[in-house]
């Protein structure tokens, strides 16, 4: 008797796994379907809608505790850093040249002025974005240095202006499916989403963390830590509407959000993840996040 129950519950217990298997590989098919007949622009909305997402879950870290460790919190900025490095060739400045092979003999042409173009961009946003942040400044402090909370507020202040081309390369990235290139595949925009949701997370726990140490509220840390990714969305679906509305600079907008970011990578990232005396360990975390992201758009891609 009790071996029949017990053969009994097992297969209850094997048929309800098998059912819920069953089920949930149904669910996530018909939500891959059904996402990939949505238009471009409305795809590059919901998946940096996710990446904002991610960014919230990374702030959210404040809720739990008030400080991280700071090599793990180096090793994961590195971690970003990877990422976009290496989203910044596969996903955007690869497919970039490739779809500029019509100009023959100049066909580096709009890679290279798309990049440079970007990260000028860039440049001179953080030049602006400093000088209004030192502007705010009463002169005593300004002769004593910056406070820390003010040094965070930069740190808040780059990391959302770096989003921004984060939100452009996601658009960009689906709005490409639009012109039926060849090298712009449904992947490869996933991939792409997919290795920017993740830098995400450090990015969200970067900014909020400092935050809280300097003695803010746990919601106040996370709303601000979240607040840094908002602008992705925005900037995702102007991307994918530009190269919908004009295909033509679709290699110049991959390459542009390529140079943006890179620029942002070594302005920025890098130098945060390293200046507290934790370089070996940023660089482990910049060499995983390239891998980890190379991985992703090879594998969907």
């Amino acid at each position: 008797m009790i071996e029949t129950e017990t053969s009994l519950a097992l297969t209850c217990s094997e048929w309800d796994l098998s059912f819920f298997s069953t089920w949930i590989h149904a669910g996530l098919h018909s939500a891959a379907h059904w996402f990939a007949g949505i238009p471009h622009i409305l795809q590059a909305l919901l998946a940096s809608v996710l990446n904002w997402g991610m960014t919230a879950l990374g702030a959210a870290l404040v809720f739990f505790t008030h400080r991280l460790n700071q090599k793990l919190l180096d090793i994961m900025l590195g971690f970003s850093g990877g990422v976009m490095l290496a989203a910044s060739y596969w996903s955007l400045l690869a497919p970039a040249i490739d779809l500029s092979s019509d100009y023959g003999a100049f066909a580096w042409f709009p890679a290279a002025a798309g990049f440079s173009l970007g990260a000028f961009a860039l440049s001179i946003a953080g030049m602006l974005l400093y000088r209004l942040q030192i502007g705010a400044v009463d002169a005593t402090i300004q002769k004593e240095g910056l406070t820390t909370w003010q040094r965070t507020l930069l740190l808040v202040s780059a990391i959302t202006l770096h989003n921004i081309p984060e939100g452009l390369a996601v658009g960009v990235a689906f709005g490409a499916l639009a012109g039926g290139f060849e090298t712009a595949s449904l992947g490869t925009a996933v991939a792409l989403a997919i290795g920017i949701g993740l830098q995400n997370f450090p990015e969200g726990t970067a900014v909020a963390m400092p935050l809280r140490r300097a003695g803010w509220s746990p919601l106040r840390s996370f709303w601000y830590g979240q607040l840094s990714a908002v602008v992705e969305p925005v900037a995702a679906v102007i991307g994918a509407a530009a190269v919908t509305v004009s295909l033509p600079i679709m290699p110049y907008a991959l390459a542009f959000a390529a140079g943006a970011m890179i620029f942002v990578v070594i302005d920025v990232v890098i130098p945060e993840s390293r200046e507290r005396g934790n370089a070996h360990y940023a660089s482990r975390g910049i060499i995983l996040g390239f891998i980890v992201m190379m991985i992703l758009d090879v594998a969907l891609g």
